[in-house]
């Protein structure tokens, strides 16, 4: 088993904008520092990536987030997707299962990084469309390909499906978790087939509306959940 760890920075709210804040954080390559506020040591981190999605950047008339200048540190969506992403998608395609783990305090990002926003897309939809290209360019007639699409969320020690609709609103019956010859599943959770990033970014929408929602100061619209992502592909 081979784990990665990348770590990623967040520009200024509009909220934190207003209050004229110091950026406490520099990355240089893998590293990340932390300047202390009151003056103390800078302490340092190296992880196997450290993203820079701070200023400066430009916004294109297509709405696309990119760095400001070739001499910019930005890293956008495409960067981040081409030097992690990519990776989880090759070794998937090889025959390995991939698990990509988004963790931070809620308002750090983590949504944007995997599914994104508007034409900013994320890394789970940039790795939809290379799949279905890639399955459009196969020429051998012996290979069989399906795709199929699954979304849970944990909340309260609970497990929800999150496109099974007949669910109680209230999320009163949970999912078990099961393990089966040292596979582990979610007993009675519904699988979707689909053949377009179309069909999986439709069943993505049709899950997050039914999210536990818990508004917090920092997110009006925070799941306080977490939310599970599969996509099966054989």
């Amino acid at each position: 088993m081979s784990v990665k760890v990348a770590v990623r920075v967040r520009p200024f709210n509009e909220r934190e904008q207003k209050a004229q804040p110091k950026c406490c954080v520099e990355m240089s390559g893998p590293t990340t520092t932390l300047l202390p506020p009151h003056g103390d040591a800078p302490r340092h981190f190296t992880f196997d990536y450290s993203f820079w999605p701070h200023d400066p950047f430009d916004m294109t008339p297509e709405g696309l987030a990119v760095p400001a200048g070739e001499s910019s540190p930005y890293a956008d969506q495409a960067y981040v997707y081409d030097a992690l992403g990519k990776q989880v998608l090759d070794n998937a395609w090889a025959g390995y299962h991939c698990c990509l783990f988004a963790y931070g305090q809620t308002g750090s990002g983590k949504s944007y990084s995997m599914v994104g926003h508007g034409a900013n897309e994320g890394i789970v939809p940039q790795a939809c469309h290379e799949i279905f290209r890639r399955m459009g360019e196969n020429k051998d007639k012996e290979n069989k390909f399906e795709v199929q699409f699954s979304m849970l969320e944990i909340y309260n020690e609970k497990v929800a499906d999150l496109l099974d609709k007949s669910n109680n609103p209230q999320r009163t019956a949970a999912l078990k978790v099961r393990e089966n010859k040292g596979e582990i599943y979610v007993q009675g959770l519904s699988k979707h087939p689909v053949n377009s990033y179309e069909a999986i970014a439709k069943k993505m929408d049709e899950g997050y509306t039914s999210r536990s929602i818990g508004a917090t100061l920092m997110n009006q619209t925070s799941s306080r959940a977490h939310t599970i992502i599969t996509i099966e592909f054989k």
